[in-house]
């Protein structure tokens, strides 16, 4: 199994800290999918804004619910539980 080292909650300074703070927000804990990014924030905040402005936007031309099915969907199709 590989291993990527990640930055902890109290490790995080600075843009990794501020999005990590904004994950406990919106999900209530920092799950491992953000964490496995950590090393490098910038391509962090960019996978949320992809995230953001494909599933949970208001803008988007499907509703949010069924944006969010498509998400699941495709991640049970490829055994991934996040």
């Amino acid at each position: 199994m590989a291993w990527i080292r990640q930055v902890g909650e109290q490790e995080a300074e600075g843009r990794l800290a501020k999005i990590y703070s904004s994950a406990i927000e919106r999900a209530g804990k920092v799950f491992g999918i953000l964490k496995i990014m950590s090393l490098d924030a910038s391509m962090l905040q960019a996978s949320m804004t992809l995230y953001t402005a494909t599933t949970t936007s208001p803008r988007g031309p499907l509703p949010r619910w069924f944006r969010e099915l498509i998400a699941v969907t495709v991640s049970r199709l490829n055994h991934c539980y996040y």
